[in-house]
């Protein structure tokens, strides 16, 4: 039987399935990738993109924003309106796309390079520029219908450019590198900056003036076309990545940390402004000196109606980096991470509720033998214990400063901790003691696992495996096969398990841990995270968002769509079907389908829904603002009415209106969708399914909001 994993936006339009496909955003909301580049037309209408192909629109200043469907994993790094309904995107790989319908929809343009194009710019619906690495230029004068190459006259990768007409303009990028135009670029010049710094970001009000910003707070000014700049003082030292000027006084500036900066003054001063984040913000525009809007890293999105006195934050959720999920039922788990977090959630991930850890350092490992009991473990030696479920986390001394990187528990009264420098310690007594145990090396040790009281292993860097079988009186070695780095190690019996590393490795042990097999893995990426819930089905999980799935116990291992690049650090499931994982920048994500959505092989027959069980296509579709579903529903042979729901989701995956959850007799129905969500807020233009759910069977369809 053939089945390949798609993602929950990828889905096809009509498809039976049982339970929501694929992998879904829980934190941050409404979603958590890198977010590049954002432009915005008027005080309402914006966009931002970023990687894995995201693309968020918002029609409200940037309060809230909905997902548009870009067709492309690529990382997209810039986009450029030139009024509500036309736009373009530059991405990876060269990618360009471009919408005539305000992003409704989205088609690429050939760009004829496949380069990085760090940013594009147009001066009017026909003329544009796209820079990009390595010196790379590209110009249409036809929209993007032909894309026609520049000579820079550099390799430096040019990260920005600025143009104040279809004749003037220059470009920026590594190593203090502008060059400037004074024909549209059929020519560019190179100008002495005087610096080697890298510049990230420009701006121009002009054919005159412009700033560009970079490296260390760096801000240089021109007043004459590029020919010269001079260096202003910027009022930070943290590197800026981008600068927009609305006028030749107002202007703001963002970079790392979360750092904002502002003049009033045409850069003769700068003030700093607080963004009330510290991820790193890539891109800022405003579109007038109240209006403006900050994207960045792990989703950031900010915006402000006064200036920047004031920045307001889109979406919930934190997104410092997580690295430990568990759970102890299907509704009741943790994820711990940076700076003290702990999470904490009593309904499957619908809500994630932070609990008061009396810390700051960072947690990376987390263990719970019950919804009470339960340890998290981190840098400086940390060790935090809870009685009662999280409502109090109680410090634990072993001694140590080291980082603790895992921690195993066998009962309320056994657990193992382990970390750096071969560190191993062992409580009988629920932590109130905790007594070093001889690891016998001085590496680092990253995980441990315990299927009983006396028999364990620990595993780390350079291939170490260590096993013991009187509960760590005694460690012995065990060879591995391998001098990569190993971080995750899972067992479902004493005899088998499985270990996960760096550099794609994965091994696997049928007798114990007394010799180990390497699996293929088929990719390169840093394994932090390994699980399995029988002999045949696991996951593992690991850098730049890559999930890989095994229905045969890792013989063979298949790609699952994340649909983020954030590192993916842990992975827990509770049954074959229901998981989470937790990464980078705040990073759950959910999955109810065990990552997979189904979609039958040539020889594969489809599974057969209750005869006049039927979902039909919605009318009108596309629709504004109102859309008719029927549906046919045939109750159970005892002609008692069935449990049946009929729910809307966005491409995220996100739940958005419950139309229907109530038994339903034998018969035809209709309803009618207005566009709206649950708490009755009108969504934006895109893609939604509506899923019909009735018994043990489930229909799916895809339909198009077009306003």
């Amino acid at each position: 039987m053939k089945k390949i994993a798609i993602v929950f936006i990828l889905m096809i339009i009509s498809t039976t399935a049982y339970g929501q496909s694929g992998w879904f955003w829980q934190n941050p909301l409404p979603q958590g990738n890198i977010l590049e580049g954002v432009y915005f037309t008027d005080a309402n209408n914006g966009w931002a993109a970023g990687d894995k192909g995201t693309i968020m629109h918002t029609t409200n200043g940037g309060n809230s924003w909905n997902p548009q469907v870009s067709g492309t994993t690529y990382h997209l790094l810039s986009v450029y309106f030139t009024d509500a309904n036309t736009g373009w995107i530059a991405g990876s790989s060269g990618r360009i796309l471009h919408t005539t319908n305000g992003g409704a929809s989205w088609t690429p343009q050939t760009s004829g390079t496949s380069y990085y194009l760090y940013r594009i710019f147009f001066t009017n619906d026909s003329t544009g520029w796209v820079v990009g690495s390595s010196g790379k230029i590209i110009h249409t004068t036809n929209g993007g219908t032909s894309w026609v190459p520049q000579t820079s006259g550099i390799t430096n990768h040019l990260y920005d450019v600025c143009f104040a007409n279809a004749d003037s303009g220059w470009a920026v990028g590594s190593l203090g590198r502008i060059i400037r135009t004074t024909n549209g670029g059929s020519n560019w010049d190179s100008v002495v900056t005087g610096t080697t710094k890298y510049l990230y970001g420009t701006s121009c009000t002009n054919s005159w003036t412009g700033w560009a910003v970079g490296a260390g707070g760096y801000i240089i000014k021109t007043t004459n076309g590029g020919t010269s700049w001079d260096s202003l003082a910027s009022a930070t030292s943290s590197t800026l990545y981008s600068v927009h000027f609305v006028d030749n006084n107002n202007g703001w500036a963002v970079g790392s940390s979360g750092r904002i900066v502002h003049t009033s003054n045409g850069g003769t001063s700068w003030d700093t402004l607080s963004s009330g984040i510290t991820s790193v913000l890539n891109r800022v525009h405003f579109v007038n000196v109240n209006t403006g809007c900050a994207v960045g890293d792990g989703g950031a999105t900010i915006y402000t109606t006064n200036g920047g006195a004031v920045w307001n934050r889109s979406g919930s959720g934190p997104t410092v980096h997580l690295y430990k999920t568990c759970f102890v039922d299907a509704n009741t788990g943790w994820t711990v991470g940076e700076k003290g977090t702990i999470l904490h959630t009593t309904d499957a991930g619908n809500s994630w509720l932070p609990q008061t850890s009396g810390t700051t350092q960072y947690f990376h490992d987390a263990y719970f033998k019950d919804a009470s009991n339960g340890w998290a473990v981190g840098t400086g030696g940390i060790i935090k214990h809870t009685t009662n479920g999280g409502s109090n986390w109680n410090s634990q001394t072993t001694g140590t400063n080291k980082y603790l990187e895992g921690v195993y528990a066998t009962s309320d009264s056994n657990c193992w901790v382990v970390g750096d420098s071969g560190k191993i310690f062992h409580t009988s007594n629920g932590g109130t003691n905790w007594n070093p145990q001889t690891s016998g090396t001085p590496r680092h040790l990253e995980g441990v696992f315990f299927w009983d009281a006396r028999n364990g292993m620990a595993v780390g860097d350079t291939g170490n495996i260590l096993h013991t079988g009187n509960g760590g009186v005694s460690w012995d070695s065990t060879s591995s096969g391998t001098t990569n780095n190993l971080y995750s190690i899972y067992f479902i019996n004493t005899q088998t398990g499985w270990i996960a590393g760096t550099n794609g490795t994965i091994l696997y042990t049928t007798d114990g841990g007394s010799s180990w097999n390497p699996q293929t893995s088929g990719v390169t990426s840093y394994f932090y995270g390994v699980y399995f819930r029988d002999a045949n089905t696991g996951w593992a999980v690991g850098s730049g968002g890559v999930i890989l799935s095994t229905t045969n116990g890792g013989i063979e291992w298949d790609m699952q769509v994340s649909g983020t690049a954030n590192d993916l650090r842990d992975i827990f499931f509770v049954d074959t079907n229901t998981g989470w994982i937790a990464g980078e920048y705040g990073t759950i994500l959910h999955t109810t389908s065990g990552g997979f959505s189904w979609v039958e092989g040539d020889n594969e027959e489809p599974v057969s829904l209750p005869e006049d069980f039927s979902l039909a296509q919605n009318y009108p579709n596309p629709f504004n603002p109102t859309t008719t579903i029927k549906f046919k529903v045939q109750g159970s042979k005892f002609k008692v009415p069935l449990p049946t729901t009929l729910k809307i989701y966005n491409v995220l995956g996100q739940k958005v209106r419950t139309l229907v959850d109530e038994p339903k007799s034998t018969g035809d129905y209709e309803v009618v969708w207005d566009g709206k969500s649950d708490n009755s807020q009108e969504v934006g233009s895109g893609i939604y399914f509506y899923q019909l759910k009735t018994g043990e069977a489930s229909e799916t369809k895809k339909m198009v909001l077009l306003k």
